[in-house]
Parts: structure tokens; C-alpha cells; sequence
């Protein structure tokens, strides 16, 4: 077979691009269909999409115990027993904890919103001795934020009547895993005999690269998930707030969300310490504060061992896109489903060079 001249590569590698682009206008062009595709999707696919993060979470274990000469299907019930064990041990040791915080919580909840009132009355008195212009202003604001809270909890309250559709959902999840990993070889051969014989060396090549760069990420993120949270309690155990498991595990399960997370998560904490004292406010931010430095420049770097390779900019990109389409969901699977897409790319113009 002849060997393809530099030109013609370059014609090749051209042409990719092209398409690349043209493919990028078209999705433009198409947003409004593809976002009510994505709304049904979503839907759809949530219980999947968690399903396959789990089963990246577990397979490297599932793989060690086949080495061993354990079955797979034997090997996927070992980690499940234990993996409920463990939970259940450390649910029992939670659970109480927690529904005495929460109840804490709602039984002082009185005396928060009557703190809240006497600020707004002093803050309303001293408004009172402002230019008229200032004053009405400040009211205007006022009226504005009370419209977006009530509207806030108007919508919390509305989606929990969609908890027990969610929950029935979450109950499929379990077997999603076990038959994921039990039958992973077997999807996998099927996927391959789709593929013509020569190409099937280029696509094990590309999987393992996806599996590198997913599976990492997705470990990675959830051990940093987890060490997050540990970290704030323990700060907030230190400080002396209140209701400290509630609020870290709120913190923890929020810093999976790329950048806007950590905000989400301590924003709750910040306003709760306010209500205690400006000087609890303080500590509760700068607890968070020093878990997020620790959590960018010593724990992500060292637990997530590979990196994406991917530059601020695309992934400054990703997450507006991915929020933009998808709104929480998609801010945090828009930075995997860029990795994936970035590996596939290397892998299509690797071929093509190599042609």
C-alpha cells in the first residue's frame, strides 16, 4: 500500500476539521430540538449515567478479584455485600445524628426567622433617615430578594412531590451495576464484532483511553467528594457550629459540581452562622475557604491521579454550555463528556496521520 504524502495528510487533517466545525454550527443551529431531546433524556438516562459511574467506581475492584480466580458474577456479590455492610454500619452511626440535627434545626427555626425580622426592622429604621432615593431603593432591592426566596421554596416544595418517582428510580440503579459489571466483557465483545476485524486493535486502543481518562475522573472526584466533606465537619465540629454534619454533607455533595459547587454547598452554612453571630459567619467562611485551598493545591492533585489535559478555556466552556443545556446535570457531566470527546478526536486524527 502506498504511502500518503504529507500534502494529503494535511488535505486529511483539514477535512476533519471541517467537519468537526460544520458538525459544531449544525448542534448550534439545532439547540432548541436538541434541549427537548435532552429534557426527555435526562430523564431517561439519569439512572444509567449514575449506573456507569458506580461501575467505574467498582471495577477496578471486580478486575483485581478475577485475577484471583474469583468469577466475575461471584466477585460483583462480594463487593455488594460488603459495599451494604459498610453502609449499613455507617448509616446506623449516621442516621441519628443526623435527624437530630435536622430536627435541632427546624425546632430553632423560629428563632432564626425572628432574627431575621429584627434586622429587617433595624435595617428598615435606619433606611428611614436616608434620602428618600436611597431609601426606595433599598425597598425595591428588599421586595426583590423576599420574591426570589419565597419562589425559591416554592420550587423546593414543588419538587418533592417528584421524590418518590425519584426514589423508585434510584431502586433500579443497584441492578443497572450488578448486570454492568457482571456482563462487562460480554457488552464489550459485542460492541466489537460490529467493527470490522482491522479496526477492532484501533478501537480497544480507544476504549482503554476513554476508560483512563473517565474512570479517573470519576474516582478521583468522588474521593475528593468525600474528602471535602470529612474535612469541613471536622472544621465545623472545631468552630462549634451547629447542625455540622447536615451542612459538611451538604458541602461535600455540592463540590462535584465544578466551581459554582463549593458556593452552593457553604452558602447555607454562612447564612445559618449569620444568624448566630458575624463572628461564627467569619469562621464558617474561612473553614471553607481553607478546605477549598487544600482541596485545589493538595488533595485533587495527589487523588486524582491523571489529568484531563484539558485547558481552562475548554473547560470554562464546557460547564457554561453544559449549563446552559442541562443546568445542574450538565455542569457536572459537561467536563467528562468533553474528556471523552477530546480522546476520541486524538484517536481520529492519529488514524488519519497514520494513513
Amino acid at each position: 500500500m502506498m504511502e500518503r504524502s504529507p500534502r494529503n495528510r494535511s488535505i486529511d487533517i483539514a477535512l476533519l476539521v471541517l467537519i468537526v466545525l460544520g458538525c459544531v454550527y449544525l448542534l448550534t443551529q439545532m439547540s432548541g430540538l436538541l434541549l427537548g431531546i435532552w429534557i426527555v433524556l435526562r430523564a431517561v438516562l439519569t439512572p444509567f449515567l449514575i449506573a456507569v459511574m458506580i461501575s467505574y467506581l467498582l471495577n477496578p475492584i471486580v478486575s483485581r478479584l478475577v485475577e484471583r480466580g474469583v468469577p466475575r458474577g461471584v466477585s460483583v456479590l462480594i463487593i455488594y455485600v460488603v459495599f451494604f455492610t459498610l453502609l449499613g454500619v455507617v448509616l446506623v452511626n449516621s442516621i441519628p445524628v443526623f435527624i437530630k440535627q435536622l430536627k435541632e434545626f427546624v425546632e430553632s427555626l423560629p428563632a432564626i426567622v425572628e432574627q431575621v425580622e429584627s434586622w429587617n426592622k433595624s435595617l428598615d429604621s435606619g433606611a428611614r433617615a436616608m434620602p428618600d432615593a436611597v431609601h426606595k431603593a433599598i425597598d425595591a432591592n428588599l421586595l426583590r430578594f423576599e420574591e426570589a426566596v419565597t419562589e425559591y421554596i416554592t420550587n423546593f416544595m414543588g419538587s418533592l412531590g417528584s421524590t418518590v418517582g425519584q426514589l423508585l428510580m434510584a431502586m433500579i440503579i443497584p441492578f443497572l451495576v450488578f448486570y454492568m459489571l457482571k456482563d462487562l466483557k460480554v457488552m464489550e465483545r459485542t460492541v466489537f464484532i460490529i467493527f470490522p476485524v482491522k479496526r477492532r486493535r484501533e478501537l480497544v486502543d480507544l476504549f482503554k483511553s476513554i476508560d483512563e481518562a473517565l474512570g479517573n475522573y470519576i474516582r478521583g472526584q468522588l474521593i475528593v467528594m468525600l474528602a471535602v466533606g470529612t474535612l469541613v465537619y471536622v472544621g465545623y465540629l472545631i468552630i462549634g457550629m451547629p447542625y455540622s454534619l447536615m451542612l459538611a454533607l451538604l458541602v461535600g455533595i455540592t463540590n462535584i459540581i465544578p466551581y459554582v459547587g463549593p458556593f452552593i454547598g457553604a452558602a447555607p452554612a454562612v447564612i445559618l452562622a449569620l444568624t448566630i453571630s458575624p463572628l461564627m459567619a467569619l469562621k464558617v467562611t474561612i473553614v471553607n475557604l481553607i478546605v477549598q485551598q487544600l482541596e485545589g493545591n493538595v488533595i485533587s492533585p495527589q487523588i486524582v491521579s491523571k489529568s484531563l489535559n484539558l485547558h481552562p478555556l475548554v473547560i470554562i466552556l464546557a460547564l457554561l454550555l453544559g449549563g446552559e443545556v442541562g443546568g445542574i446535570m450538565g455542569l457536572i457531566l459537561a467536563v467528562p463528556i468533553v474528556a471523552v470527546m477530546k480522546v476520541i478526536l486524538e484517536h481520529m486524527v492519529e488514524h488519519y496521520v497514520r494513513r
